[in-house]
């Protein structure tokens, strides 16, 4: 498999990794973003089990998963401005906010159309 899918998620999958990682070594005064423990070990999860799935090939996981953490972002930056769970345990910021709107309908739209 070499479609656009297969590569958006072979780049975003170590990408959450890394965030989570760094949000929990760069200092909080320091960070644009959360930095929450729960919301870093979020994004480490779901880097891991990207992985997983690219590394079982499957055309229609891989797309699934494109949309489906897409659709959690665009729900994430919803969930911020009104005030909806998990917002106490992931404490979005607005550079949150405006990444999670951006990476989640490229996530959604390569999942669609990719």
């Amino acid at each position: 498999m070499s479609g656009l899918n297969f590569y958006v998620l072979a780049v975003f999958a170590p990408i959450l990794i890394l965030v989570g990682i760094l949000g929990f070594v760069i200092p909080k005064e320091k960070s644009l973003t959360s930095g929450a423990p729960a919301y870093n070990f979020f994004h480490i999860v779901f880097g891991v089990i990207g992985l997983i799935v690219l590394y079982f090939n499957h055309d229609s996981s891989i797309r699934a998963f494109n949309i489906g953490f897409g659709a959690i972002d665009l729900y994430q930056a919803a969930a911020s401005f009104a005030h909806l769970f998990p917002e106490k345990y992931f404490r979005w910021t607005r550079v949150d906010d405006i990444l999670h709107i951006v990476i989640g309908a490229a996530l959604v739209l390569a999942g669609i159309f990719g």
